[in-house]
């Protein structure tokens, strides 16, 4: 069985000035904000072995992207609880098959 769901990636800048590949978990508009996130990964873990998702504003619709803080915590929660509703789902299907 072949997975046709393509990764997408983009490169960011450390810090240090190295390069870091990141993957796109998704993207979404906020209704609310009236605002584009992306939240991604550069598949690292923290001290628990979880995995380090990040978020940030962006605009579809520049040529060139450009990640921008978030802001506010009416964002952040907004985001949060998005991915507690994608970890619940992930973890629901993983109950089915068992």
């Amino acid at each position: 069985m072949q997975n046709n769901e393509e990764v997408m990636t983009f490169k960011v800048m450390d810090d240090n000035g190295k390069e870091i590949e990141c993957e796109v978990l998704f993207t979404f508009e906020s209704e609310e904000t009236k605002k584009n996130y992306i939240v991604y990964t550069d598949n690292t873990t923290d001290d628990d072995g979880n995995t380090k998702v990040y978020a940030s504003v962006y605009n579809p619709n520049e040529a060139e992207t450009k990640l921008m803080p978030i802001e506010t915590d009416k964002e952040w929660k907004i985001i949060e609880t998005i991915l507690e509703e994608i970890q619940s789902e992930a973890n629901n299907g993983n109950n089915n098959q068992q």
